[in-house]
């Protein structure tokens, strides 16, 4: 590489032009005069490391991201000595990195890089095994299932979220993002939405009292409907305060239904297993919290139009069934419900003649019966064939001569009238 320099005007020879100088090869060389450029730097910085050997490492991820198709970003933590490194791989080692996640210690093999756009200092893996969960990720597993055991986490334990809240209790830290995102998109969905907002430390050893006392105090108000605990994304031992004992058995046993939102979506905390409902983001929080006015304004306007169809439909029906009515004969034609009556009683007084008529039948022919035999056992029927009948003066029927004395008065019927006589 060549660098051109500006003649001195005062020089013998400013009126010719400079002749280039030839760069220091070493960095001792250098001169205000003839620098290096940085990027003849950075490519020495590059050429240096290329040379250095590859090496193992072992240390705990603490973070780690493999969303990229084809490539793996890592951060390892040496926790003796708190000193991180962040770890850069493609193809075989990101495939390969897909299998672990925070809180796994690993030993990696990998050569260190420049990248020489920004002169920085890389260490590129290419071989990653696990050997074994960190101490903390073992711990809070531990207490996980321990807490577990006790009931903390049972689903018949959460506390339904209220579907129209009308105050929020919010925990979070002082000026964080998490706030402005639940507040804003809260207010967006449903603008009339109210907060009452506790500040609290949310990394570090305050955390966890901080988040217990702030959780009690909300739990406390009861104008508070729903509290949600937020936090940005962190490291693995960033959010390990949400994984405290102590706060974990506060959100267990907080009255008040409680939403965790700690960290992004692939972040988790015990305080997510405890709490009634769990988001993946604060700004998930705020959605699943409140309702959207939109969406609430579309079901009433709905709801009104099924009512309006509902409505409108039963009273079709009933002018149809007036109309039906109205077309009836017997309300165009009244008389005609006098129609079947009329049969009825016509019947009735044909049945009643012809069984009068059978009866007194019957009764005639039984009388005739009668008069013919009374007729033919009747003393006047024997008169009139020329016969008489004699009594007494009592009205006994004679009928021994020898029972009639010379000088009886006696009685004598013949065919038509009685006479008197005296017997001789």
């Amino acid at each position: 590489m060549t660098q051109t320099l500006f003649p001195d005007p005062a020089a013998p020879d400013a009126g010719r032009p400079a002749q280039p100088q030839p760069l220091p090869r070493l960095a001792r060389d250098t001169t205000p005069d003839n620098p290096w450029p940085i990027s003849l730097l950075s490519r020495k910085y590059h050429d240096a490391v290329a040379k250095w050997p590859g090496t193992w490492i072992e240390g705990q991820i603490s973070e780690i991201n493999t969303r990229r198709a084809g490539s793996a970003y890592l951060t390892v933590r040496d926790n003796t000595e708190d000193i991180s490194l962040n770890v850069t791989g493609f193809g075989r080692f990101a495939q390969m990195a897909r299998e672990f996640r925070q809180g796994d210690r690993v030993i990696l093999h990998g050569r260190p890089d420049v990248w020489m756009k920004q002169t920085r200092l890389s260490f590129m893996g290419d071989d990653i095994r696990r050997v074994g969960k960190g101490d903390l990720m073992a711990q809070i597993e531990e207490l996980r299932k321990r807490l577990k055991g006790e009931g903390l986490f049972d689903a018949e334990n959460k506390v339904p979220i209220p579907e129209f809240p009308r105050r929020i209790g919010l925990v979070c830290a002082p000026q964080a993002r998490a706030e402005g995102d639940v507040i804003t998109n809260a207010r967006l969905r449903w603008p009339t939405i109210r907060f009452t907002v506790l500040h609290a430390h949310v990394q570090g050893p305050s955390c966890p009292p901080d988040v217990i006392a702030a959780i009690q105090r909300l739990d406390a108000d009861p104008e508070v409907d729903v509290i949600i605990v937020a936090r940005g994304g962190g490291s693995f031992e960033d959010l390990m305060g949400f994984s405290d004992e102590g706060v974990v058995r506060a959100t267990a046993a907080c009255a008040t239904p409680i939403v965790s939102a700690i960290g992004h979506e692939d972040d988790w905390t015990l305080i997510d297993l405890a709490a009634d409902m769990r988001a993946s983001t604060p700004t998930d929080a705020a959605k699943r919290v409140v309702p959207d006015v939109n969406e609430q304004l579309q079901i009433v306007d709905e709801a009104r139009r099924r009512i309006r169809d509902r409505i409108r439909s039963r009273v079709d029906n009933e002018m149809r069934l007036i109309e039906g009515y109205a077309n009836r004969p017997s309300l165009t034609q009244p008389l005609t419900m006098l129609d079947r009556p009329q049969r009825f009683v016509d019947d009735a007084r044909q049945r009643l003649d012809i069984g009068l008529r059978r009866i007194v039948d019957d009764a005639s022919l039984t009388v005739e019966k009668l008069h013919a035999s009374l007729t033919a056992l009747s003393p006047q029927s024997t008169l009139d064939r020329g016969y008489a009948v004699v009594q007494d003066p009592q009205g006994h029927v004679v009928g021994d001569a020898d029972a009639v004395k010379a000088g009886d008065e006696l009685s004598v019927t013949l065919r038509r009238g009685r006479i008197r006589v005296t017997a001789e």
